[in-house]
């Protein structure tokens, strides 16, 4: 799952879903210097990466990139899944996609100060840019991909996945829709447990 995933899943409450999508840029056990809330959200997205890395569906749709992209498909394939969660908002959401990005950007801004030096940032290209809702359409998401390869140190081609994502379409948004029922009821569950 990317970043708009990890937030959807979060809920609704701010403090979580700004610990779920800055957790990647925090490693190991030492986040008790964030509020309870970030901790949760942290918490929660460790849980999330682990059941999707491990989940057949999930694993289905990596080894159809895996030839060409190797140990980048699990990541390709989390920016494929944000794209048929941003296309499909409508069946998971009563809020525009629209209204939910803005609530969430403003969340980041008026909870700054909370925010580790890596999620600060990448705030302002996140929010200038508008990537949350670049990931509805095909081309957006080959925007994204090129962004990552750019940032990577080894060429990962990353970009050209959109190859297969075009190829594939179909396949790729029933294992989507199928996956995000179990990870949904998965999040849920975990929530009310942190």
């Amino acid at each position: 799952m990317n970043f708009l995933a990890h937030i959807y899943l979060s809920g609704d409450h701010d403090l979580i879903k700004i610990g779920n999508f800055m957790a990647d840029g925090i490693h190991g056990k030492n986040f008790d210097i964030f509020p309870m809330d970030i901790q949760k959200g942290i918490i929660l997205h460790r849980a999330i990466d682990t059941f999707t890395d491990a989940h057949p569906i999930f694993r289905q749709s990596t080894k159809r990139l895996h030839a060409n992209y190797h140990h980048y498909s699990g990541i390709i394939v989390d920016i494929f899944y944000d794209h048929f969660l941003a296309k499909n908002w409508n069946n998971y959401s009563d809020e525009t996609l629209e209204h939910f990005t803005i609530r969430f950007y403003q969340s980041l801004s008026d909870n700054y100060d909370f925010l580790n030096e890596k999620t600060q940032k990448m705030v302002p290209y996140l929010i200038k840019q508008n990537w949350l809702m670049s990931y509805q359409t095909v081309e957006g998401i080959e925007i994204i991909l090129e962004k990552m390869d750019n940032r990577m140190k080894r060429n990962s081609n990353m970009r050209f996945s959109v190859v297969e994502l075009q190829t594939y379409y179909s396949e790729f948004e029933a294992e989507f829709t199928a996956f995000f029922e179990e990870v949904t009821a998965f999040s849920k569950h975990k929530l009310q447990l942190l």
